[in-house]
């Protein structure tokens, strides 16, 4: 069987032009906070580049390992992915922002561990489940020992507290077993065993329930837990169809919240208009399509689970950013792969790209 050894292109230019239009809606939506802030309007933009540009050495690197070294690392990197969450809980090593320890400062910048540890446990359970292939089924095989993983995981992100990123691994662990062939009743069960305690996380803590409110009814408090939804409303509105023009955006004069980060999409929709987000969209459509047409057409079941994981990984991200600037679902603190500020997920985002264009490297070329 021929094997193909040029990488898919759509995949390459695609992650390209997303974090291009990245680096320039950081600096668009960032600039006046940067001045008030740092004094300089290009505190964000120099950052983001650094990050852009680190993230494509870590793609390239990514994209030529021999993926028998992602196979055989599966275990140290999960140990290590734990580790980092117990880090970022330990006082003088983690670093609390907004109440919230999801940080570890060095050297000057700031990570967020949960980004790697959602890349870590895509890579475990593509080497696990490619090795249990043929016990997926088993209760105390297949399942069990993913679910306790998972919960350790679950527990430690919910610690920090990052709720977000808890249902984002979750979510991706169970979609990554229901395709190796796990079986539905006991995904099902998890599911509903889960929902109780979903809901007491949700309605018990005071800000998520809030959220959880204000998502329903952003109208009955406008100036509270309504304000970041109404503002996000107002920005794509003032859009139009062609929007108002690259910086031209009045809803970042702090008026939006987190407009270089969870909202930036929201200064997408103003400054670019409906045209702006629907290419935007598509662009991630067509990204995960290549993605998942790269994991059906994967030389073997470890780059074929792999594929898929981090497929599912970046486009669940984009989804749930997309949703929430929308108010389709509450709002949750994720950041929009590509576009929003933050080196931790921009890198990690493309090191996922390096992995699946490696995968799509090695694709037996009659299947492409």
């Amino acid at each position: 069987m021929e094997i193909r050894q040029g990488i898919d292109n759509s995949i390459l230019l695609l992650a390209i032009c997303l974090t291009c239009l990245g680096v320039v809606m950081v600096f668009s939506s960032s600039s006046i906070m940067a001045v008030r802030d740092y004094g300089d309007s290009l505190h964000f933009l120099k950052r983001q580049g650094v990050f852009a540009l680190f993230g494509f050495a870590v793609m390239a690197v990514l994209m030529r390992v021999d993926l028998e070294l992602l196979r055989k690392a599966a275990w140290p990197i999960l140990i290590f992915c734990v580790l980092l969450l117990i880090a970022v809980l330990i006082p003088g090593v983690g670093k609390k922002v907004g109440g919230a320890n999801r940080w570890i400062q060095m050297a000057g910048f700031t990570f967020q561990p949960a980004e790697f540890v959602k890349l870590g446990l895509v890579i475990f359970m593509a080497f696990s489940l490619a090795r249990k292939q043929d016990k997926i089924k088993s209760f105390r095989v297949g399942f069990l020992p993913y679910m306790l993983i998972l919960s350790v995981l679950l527990c430690l992100l919910l610690a920090q507290p990052d709720l977000g990123s808890a249902i984002t691994l979750g979510v991706v662990a169970v979609a990554m077993l229901l395709v190796a062939g796990t079986r539905l009743s006991y995904l099902a069960g998890i599911g509903l065993i889960s929902l109780p305690f979903l809901y007491f996380l949700v309605m018990n803590v005071d800000y998520r329930r809030r959220r959880i409110m204000a998502f329903l009814n952003p109208w009955e408090d406008p100036s509270d837990t309504g304000f970041q939804i109404i503002q996000s409303w107002i920005a794509f509105g003032s859009g139009g169809p062609f929007g108002k023009g690259l910086g031209q955006s009045k809803q970042k004069l702090f008026y939006l919240p987190e407009a270089h980060t969870d909202f930036i999409f929201s200064v997408v929709g103003e400054e670019l208009g409906f045209i702006g987000v629907i290419v935007i969209a598509a662009m991630f459509l067509l990204l995960i399509l290549r993605g998942l047409k790269t994991s059906l057409n994967a030389a073997d079941d470890f780059s074929c689970y792999l594929a898929f994981g981090l497929t599912l990984l970046i486009g669940i991200q984009a989804l749930v950013n997309i949703a929430v600037v929308m108010g389709m679902v509450p709002t949750k603190g994720l950041a929009l792969p590509f576009l929003s500020y933050g080196g931790t997920s921009l890198v990690t985002t493309l090191g996922a790209i390096g992995i699946l264009l490696n995968i799509s490297r090695h694709t037996p070329g009659e299947l492409r």
